[in-house]
């Protein structure tokens, strides 16, 4: 069980701070979120500490999560068609026939990327990404 109560509240995407395939994830999802349903978080910062005090966190993977208003915390595949499916337009579309392939298949894909993520898509070194102002308060720490 999750510590919190997150009723009525936006859901969590928690992010690797050091990936950048998962800081360009998250720059995808910001742009998309029109209604701003999402907060972000990195896995390794205070918020998702605090927000995962009752779990194992050496079982879940160092990439993105999505805890939701629920308390649900969502991993691999099934995080990104959560995303997917509440942004507009196509994406929605997508996340929907996402949910066609079985779970196995989805989560042997994930994992695929997961292991050369840090190859294909290295973060800057030194620099943090730029963040515009309105999309700070987005960000907990």
């Amino acid at each position: 069980m999750l510590t919190g109560s997150r009723t009525m509240s936006p859901a969590t995407v928690f992010y690797d701070g050091d990936c950048g395939l998962c800081h360009a994830s998250v720059r995808f999802v910001i742009d998309r979120d029109v209604d701003r349903q999402f907060r972000y978080a990195p896995l390794g910062g205070d918020t998702f500490a605090a927000r995962t005090t009752d779990l194992d966190v050496s079982s879940l993977p160092d990439s993105i999560l999505v805890l939701t208003p629920e308390d649900e915390l969502l991993t691999r595949s099934s995080a990104v068609i959560y995303l997917l499916k509440r942004l507009p337009g196509p994406w929605r579309q997508l996340g929907g026939l996402l949910t066609i392939v079985p779970r196995f298949a989805r989560d042997l894909g994930y994992r695929l990327v997961a292991s050369v993520r840090r190859s294909l898509f290295p973060a800057p070194e030194g620099v943090c990404p730029v963040i515009p102002r309105d999309q700070r308060l987005l960000f907990d720490p």
